[in-house]
């Protein structure tokens, strides 16, 4: 009797639980709209989505836009030009330009002048030098007599200071400080002295023997002035060899021995090394008779060697600027008389192209490779891309990139012009 009456209980409480109305949990089914605050929500949120979307469609165009234009600057091939404006410059003894900061040194034997892309001085210096030579780096320039004893130094605000030597001068090297490094010579040694940016001399002097540590056939100094590589010929059992050195003048190298923090012989056996340069940190380069030998100084207590590109053909040409360095050699088969091959600061390869061109000389400004004569030009860029092959009624000194991506500056000793190209 019990067990029914509890069995009834269960169910009337089952029945009175089915009666009890749950409140419902507001719904947008159709045809019902939502309130205020609902609305106001939905509203924002599909703001937020045009906005995404619209952003998302920006992104894309701009993107489109970017990679057409790098597109059609790495690709395009221009066959004319126009001249968008010159000026005369009438210099009879005019020796030369360079590129400088961002503009241009022209230097002559009787002064320099910085010239800006529009052919204005912007500071001119005077000076008497039978035969100038100049080395840049960054915004500092030395302007030296070779075989004199003079050495300006300038930067691009004008000179900052003048050096005087006992000694002729054959080499001169500046860094982006403005300390100068430069090779003195007499009948039976050679001495590498420096000099500050005033142009006062520092207590620092290596000197050198053909006997000894050898001559030295260039020097480069590193960004800082800290650095010196120098490339010296010395004799070794009555043979004529190579070899590349290193020093650090800085504290790093203040303990060493001569402070040669770094030296090799053995990958220049055979050959001559004419030329060395500082590259863009940590690295520089040395070109030699068969190729081309990258370093590195990272470590700058220990230089060390990254690669070597070994070229067995006839070398032409060589040149650099902070970032590649490119060769130009002559071609042993094949319909094309030259080859061109441009490599970054670290030895990477970057692009060999084949082409026949007669030029007297070479640059390397930004991604272009300009090969030029007195009356001609032909321009590639890093991608191989033959930019430019024109020829030109005015006689050429100089050529380097101009104000715009389409534009040239080509200097010589008569005119500065600026083209544009089509």
């Amino acid at each position: 009797m019990s067990d029914f009456g509890s069995m009834g209980r269960e169910y009337k409480k089952r029945q009175m639980r089915r009666q009890i109305v749950r409140p419902q949990q507001p719904q947008n089914r159709p045809g019902r709209q939502p309130d205020g605050e609902e609305a106001a929500l939905l509203e924002l949120k599909r703001a937020r989505r045009r906005r995404l979307i619209v952003i998302l469609v920006m992104l894309i165009l701009v993107a489109g836009i970017a990679g057409y234009w790098f597109y059609y600057q790495r690709n395009y091939q221009y066959d004319s030009y126009e001249t968008a404006w010159q000026i005369d410059i009438n210099e009879g003894s005019l020796v030369g330009y360079e590129s400088f900061g961002i503009n241009v040194l022209k230097y002559t034997k009787d002064g320099a002048s910085y010239m800006d892309n529009k052919g204005a001085n912007i500071w001119t210096e005077s000076y008497e030098m039978k035969s100038p030579i100049v080395d840049i780096n960054g915004d500092y320039a030395a302007i030296a007599d070779r075989q004199g004893n003079s050495i300006y130094i300038c930067n691009t605000d004008g000179c900052q200071g003048q050096a005087t030597t006992v000694l002729p001068i054959s080499k001169v090297s500046v860094s982006e400080t403005g300390v100068v490094a430069a090779v003195l010579e007499d009948s039976a040694s050679s001495w590498i002295v420096f000099f500050k940016k005033d142009g006062t001399q520092l207590d620092v002097t290596v000197k050198t023997t053909m006997g000894g540590d050898g001559y030295p056939l260039d020097i480069s100094l590193s960004q800082d002035g800290t650095q010196l590589m120098c490339s010296y010929a010395h004799l070794e059992n009555g043979e004529l060899k190579n070899r590349v050195v290193f020093y650090d003048f800085s504290e790093v190298g203040k303990n060493v021995p001569n402070r040669l923090v770094g030296g090799f012989d053995d990958e220049f056996a055979g050959t001559m090394v004419p030329e060395v340069a500082y590259l863009a940190e940590p690295y520089s380069c040395a070109f030699s008779g068969n190729g081309l030998t990258f370093f590195t100084s990272k470590n700058l207590a220990s230089p060390a060697l990254v690669t070597q590109v070994v070229i067995e053909e006839e070398i032409q040409s060589v040149f650099h600027s902070d970032e590649y360095v490119a060769v130009v050699v002559r071609n042993s088969i094949g319909e094309f008389a030259n080859r061109l091959e441009v490599y970054e600061k670290d030895g990477a390869p970057v692009m060999k192209k084949e082409f026949t061109y007669e030029y007297s000389q070479a640059d390397i400004d930004g991604d272009l490779i300009i090969l030029y004569n007195e009356d001609s030009c032909r321009i590639f860029n890093t991608a191989g891309v033959e930019k430019l092959y024109a020829t030109f009624d005015f006689a050429i000194s100089q050529i380097r990139k101009g104000r715009m991506p389409d534009t040239l500056i080509v200097t010589g000793p008569q005119q500065m012009r600026e083209i544009k190209l089509r």
